[in-house]
């Protein structure tokens, strides 16, 4: 599936090819801060089916528990993530995309959940919260 994307503010725009049954959702704890919400859904890309299409992103490299680097790629004008990437020892041909810079991020529902043990108690126990269709 072809998709696109961008950040908040359009300075970034890029365009990926993905299985959209591949989506996930993460609950570690370096997605819950770097994301500040209790858990990111991602996306996986080869590294050869993901473009930048305009601008620049930054780079931060986390390093994990294990010692694993990632880079974290985002807007440096709106603070928009983009990807993450493994570097180093760890690299892999895979990018992890972050769905909510999706286009079509309707058609991308997650068919696994990983990190689990650092999810938040409340997350799979939503539906008697209060909705509003705006704020």
């Amino acid at each position: 599936m072809k998709i696109n994307g961008q950040c908040h503010c359009g300075e970034i725009s890029f365009s990926a090819d993905v299985v959209p049954d591949q989506a996930i959702i993460c609950h570690c704890s370096d997605c819950q801060v770097l994301s500040g919400s209790p858990y990111r859904a991602v996306i996986p890309a080869l590294e050869s089916d993901f473009h930048i299409e305009s601008g620049k992103e930054k780079i931060y490299v986390k390093t994990a528990e294990d010692g694993s680097k990632r880079a974290q790629a985002f807007c440096p004008k709106c603070g928009t993530p983009i990807y993450s990437a493994p570097i180093g020892k760890a690299a892999s041909n895979f990018i992890g995309i972050r769905i909510g810079a999706v286009n079509e991020k309707t058609q991308l529902i997650p068919s696994k959940q990983i990190w689990c043990r650092s999810a938040l108690n409340w997350v799979d126990n939503i539906s008697g919260i209060e909705t509003l269709e705006t704020q």
